[in-house]
Formats: structure tokens, C-alpha cells, sequence
């Protein structure tokens, strides 16, 4: 249906042979990537290994070889999915004006420069890559896309097809099978009747999530969705994990993000638990009967938390005596298990002496959110992100239960926490997702909305044009979001693969609810507007679960040989 006359053939929108001009772009990124790594591996490994200092002082090029590689490897994602949708007959015309937009602008990006950050914005040279080296992305096929791909009549059909379809789940097939998408439309549906329309309200008044909302979430199984079933749990893999928190996010970042406790708690004991703890305490986590919360934070260690300082004790009885100060600790009053990671192992100063702990606890409220002995705190007031609530805890002789040291094995606390990084990760990437399309949800709506010089503000180019990217880097990022998840199913190592999804996609995420707040323009400013919320609850992202800046490193590390 046309609007507005906006319509576009598609012949002046597709590009012909689109999948064969994107294959041989894939190839000759990788070919600049592969060029960026030698190029930065001399910079910061010039005795073949990686040096802490030069990597330091090198962090520029080192992060830009991370957003590079992760540039890469999302354009390759993209393909895979093209070639997927193409091969079941799926691949129609708003997936191929997504995808080649996507990779017009990428590819663009990659050459003329890449925004790391609203201010930093990486360039070939700054990874000492010259003319010769990018030569690479001087093939016909990348300047055709360069040059064509993303363009303004690209954006306008895309747009146009969009008003067509107001309302969709994902604006493209996201190439997931029917199964997944079937738990896509359960919690889709879910999160639109029970959570969307009380989202603002909870967050205005700065109230924690309603436990009859929690309570539903438990019967739906969101708390056990990967859980084994031996476990009490769905057994489901990752990927249904990214769906359900996309669209729980969608409805309210808070709700989706409730089950990022129950992942680590679960991960931390799937891992390093012992037999007698996983019977204990997984069929607890996957039924919701225990809500757990993370509490590795301490004030002044922020992502360093090999040099964190709460310490642990055992006494005479075997008990643990708990003492120390932790911070940023979510969801702390209403939950009944916390996983507590201290120091037990004396004279150490690093991560070798740390370890793990399921400290139990009785579950407060809002008014009195401390029940036991020993434990204290008060909330941190944010932004957003608000539905759990944030709270610094201090243990003062707090006293932990011997059978409730995480392996019964003493200094691996800093290890096990580290197993559960990809899972917290691919989640957090999906929960990124979620924020953007709720961002684009209202975008979209209020552009068709709201009338300016006689039509409608969607009618104008730049406000299309924000809305058509944002479905697009949407949709990179879900794909490189799924594609962290099969690996992790496959039990393969998936660090570098969860820390790009995460990298990508909390960017995407607060540029999706930037644009569609001035999309808004002064009634986005205003809180009774949900756009204002979401885009407080869109900064948390880019900070939580691994800072960009640490998330960019560790990726570098791992590319250039440096990590383990």
C-alpha cells in the first residue's frame, strides 16, 4: 500500500545478484582484517607475544581490530542468513534491501570510519593499515555496494514496506525455525498484554517489578529455559534463551533482564557445582522458587575483579563468615540466593585466591529489604533500569553454610565466574536487541503519528532514514546474537563471538533509542514519553556485564593470541 507517494519499484531499490556482490565482500573484509591483525600484531607483539604495555598504549588500534573483527564477522553472519532464507524460499524483498543495506553501510564504515563511540571513530590508519593494505576493499563488488547499496531509494522501500507491515515481530525473517518463533510470538504476546502497558509506569515511579509478574514468568519456564531437564529445567538451547529475552526486554528491560540472575546462578553451578549442588539447586533456579542475584562488585574495582578485597573466613563449625563491601548488586532485596564471589585464600592479592560462594538469604521488600543478620546496604537511585533496583550490600560477619562453597574447592571462584561469561553475554546481547526494537517500535509509531507541514513526520527522508537503519543494525546484531548462541550450544568456545555480539549490539541498542527519541524531538524529552525511558534503560548496556572499552579489549586479546 502506498503512503504519502513513497512508493519505489524495486528494481530502483535491489541491487541484481545482491547474495554474489555480498559474498565477495565477506571475503575482502576478512582479507582487511586479516591485514589489521598482522598490522597490530606488530604493534603489540613484536617478540610474537602480546605485551601488557604496548597493548595498553596501543589501545586504539588494538580496540579498533576488535570493532573490525566484529564488523567482519556480522557481515559474514549476515550472509549466512541470506543464503539460509534464500535456500527455504524466504529471502523476499525486505530481507534483501536489510541486508543490502547493511552492508553498503558497513563497508562504507570499514573505509571512511567506524564510530567506536559517538566520538571515537576508527579509521584504517589508525591500525597502520595504508593505502596498499585496503586495497582489499577496492573490488568492484564492495565499491557497487559502497556505492548503491545503501541508498536513499533502498531506505525509502524499506520504510515503505515497514508502514506495510506496522507492528511485525522482527521487520525481516530472522531465520530462526518455527519452533523458536512459535516461543517468539508466546512471549511476544505475553509481554505486550502484562508488561508494555505498566513498563513506564514502574519505571516513573521507580516500584520493583510486580511479583505476580515474576510468578508468571516462573510458570512460563523463563527461569529454567536452558536449565537440563534432569535438572527440573526446559533443557532449550541458546538460542530460545535470545528469544525470550528479546521480546521480554522489549516489553521492559527490567523483566528481561530478570532472567540474567537465574543464568549465571545456573551456569556457576552447572560448571562448577557439585553433584549434590546441582541436585540442590538447579530444580530451586528453574522453577523460580530461588531468585538469585550476582554480587561481584566492589566499590573502586569496577571490571577489575581479580583484585577485589571481601573476604571469607571458615570457622570452627565449617560455616563461612563473610566480611566486605560490594556495589552495583541487582535485585538484591527479593532474592533468596546470592552468588557471592570473596576472597578466602590469605596472603593473596589476585584472582588465584578468590572463590565462590551460594550465600543464602532471606528475601526483603522495597521498605525493608535486609531480613538477616550480618548484611546490610542501601539503594543506588538511577537512571534507569530500574524494575530490580540496584543496592550496595555490606557483610559484616555474615555467615554462609559450608556445603554452600561453589565445588567445595577454594580458589576457583574467579575461574567459574568466568565459565559463565558467554551465556551473560549472549543474553545481555539479546536483551540489547530488545531495547532497540522497543526504541524502533515507538519510532515508528510516532513518525506515523504525528503530523508536521501537513504530513506525516515519516514522509521526511532523515526521519525514514533513521528508522530504516535502525531495522537494519537491528537485524546485524540479532544475527551475530544467534550465531554466539549455536556456538555456544555446539559447546564450542565462544568468547570473542559473545563479547561481539554484546559489543554490537549495545551499541545498536542506544543508537536506536537516540534516534527515536529525536525522532520525537521535545516530546521525547519529556518522561510522560516512553522513548524517555527507553533510552535511560539503552545507556545500562553498554556499561554492564563488560564496559565496551573492556569488552573491545578482551576481544583484541584473544585475536592477537594474548588471552586464554
Amino acid at each position: 500500500m502506498p503512503h504519502d507517494g513513497q512508493t519505489m519499484p524495486r528494481a530502483e531499490a535491489l541491487l541484481p545478484d545482491l547474495l554474489d556482490l555480498t559474498r565477495a565482500a565477506v571475503g575482502a573484509v576478512q582479507s582487511l582484517e586479516v591485514r589489521a591483525k598482522e598490522s597490530v600484531r606488530a604493534r603489540v607483539a613484536p617478540s610474537g607475544r602480546v605485551d601488557a604495555a604496548l597493548l595498553e598504549a596501543e589501545q586504539t588500534a588494538a580496540h579498533g581490530l576488535a570493532w573490525l573483527a566484529t564488523y567482519s564477522q556480522a557481515l559474514a553472519q549476515m550472509q549466512h542468513w541470506a543464503e539460509r532464507l534464500t535456500g527455504d524460499g524466504r529471502f523476499g524483498e525486505i530481507e534483501a534491501l536489510i541486508h543490502q543495506i547493511a552492508f553498503g553501510e558497513y563497508l562504507w564504515q570499514l573505509s571512511g570510519g567506524l564510530p567506536m563511540s559517538q566520538t571515537e571513530i576508527l579509521r584504517p590508519q589508525d591500525m597502520g593499515l595504508g593505502q596498499d593494505d585496503q586495497r582489499d576493499l577496492m573490488v568492484p563488488e564492495v565499491m557497487t555496494l559502497c556505492n548503491e547499496g545503501n541508498s536513499q531509494a533502498a531506505r525509502t522501500r524499506l520504510v515503505e514496506l515497514m508502514r506495510e507491515r506496522a507492528g511485525s515481530t522482527t521487520y525481516g525473517a530472522s531465520g530462526l525455525d518455527e519452533e523458536l518463533e512459535m516461543i517468539r510470538d508466546q512471549f511476544r504476546r505475553w509481554s505486550q498484554d502484562k508488561v508494555a502497558p505498566h513498563a513506564h509506569e514502574w519505571h516513573l515511579k521507580d516500584e520493583l517489578i510486580p511479583m505476580e509478574i515474576i510468578e508468571e514468568m516462573s510458570e512460563m519456564g523463563v527461569f529454567g529455559l536452558t536449565i537440563p531437564e534432569e535438572f527440573g529445567g526446559l533443557g532449550m538451547p541458546k538460542a530460545a534463551m535470545c528469544v525470550v529475552s528479546e521480546e521480554l526486554s522489549r516489553g521492559y528491560i527490567g523483566v528481561g533482564s530478570l532472567g540474567t540472575r537465574s543464568e549465571i546462578a545456573a551456569e556457576l553451578v552447572l560448571a562448577g557445582g557439585t553433584d549434590a549442588q546441582k541436585a540442590h539447586w538447579l530444580p530451586k533456579l528453574a522453577s523460580g522458587e530461588t531468585l538469585p542475584t550476582a554480587v561481584f562488585t566492589e566499590p573502586n574495582t569496577g571490571s577489575d575483579l581479580g583484585s577485589l578485597r571481601t573476604k571469607a573466613v571458615k570457622d570452627e563449625n565449617g560455616d563461612w563468615i563473610l566480611n566486605g563491601n560490594k556495589t552495583w548488586i541487582t535485585h538484591a532485596a527479593r532474592t533468596h540466593v546470592m552468588t557471592v564471589l570473596a576472597r578466602t585464600v590469605p596472603d593473596t592479592t589476585d584472582y588465584r585466591g578468590l572463590s565462590m560462594f551460594l550465600a543464602e538469604k532471606t528475601p526483603g521488600t522495597d521498605e525493608a529489604p535486609w531480613q538477616d543478620p550480618g548484611i546490610s546496604g542501601g539503594e543506588i537511585e538511577v537512571l534507569g533500569y530500574r524494575g530490580m533496583k540496584e543496592y550496595t550490600v555490606n557483610f559484616d560477619d555474615f555467615r554462609v553454610d559450608g556445603a554452600n562453597l561453589l565445588g567445595q574447592e577454594e580458589g576457583q571462584g574467579f575461574k567459574q565466574l568466568m565459565q559463565t561469561f558467554e551465556s551473560a553475554r549472549i543474553q545481555t546481547a539479546a536483551r540489547a536487541i530488545g531495547v532497540g526494537q522497543a526504541a524502533l517500535d515507538e519510532a515508528l509509531s510516532y513518525a506515523e503519528s504525528r503530523k508536521q507541514f501537513g504530513k506525516p513526520l515519516i514522509a521526511f527522508p532523515r526521519v525514514a532514514n533513521k528508522i530504516a537503519l535502525m531495522a537494519v543494525e537491528i537485524m546485524v546484531a540479532r544475527q551475530l546474537t544467534y550465531y554466539s548462541a549455536r556456538e555456544k550450544d555446539a559447546d564450542r568456545r565462544c568468547d570473542v563471538e559473545a563479547g561481539m555480539a554484546k559489543l554490537l549490539g549495545a551499541r545498536v541498542a542506544w543508537a536506536a533509542a537516540d534516534n527515536g527519541l529525536q525522532i520525537h524531538g521535545g516530546n521525547g524529552f519529556a518522561l510522560e514519553y516512553p522513548i524517555s525511558r527507553i533510552l535511560c534503560d539503552a545507556r545500562i548496556l553498554n556499561i554492564f556485564e563488560g564496559a565496551a572499552e573492556i569488552q573491545a579489549q578482551v576481544i583484541a586479546r584473544r585475536l592477537l593470541g594474548g588471552g586464554n
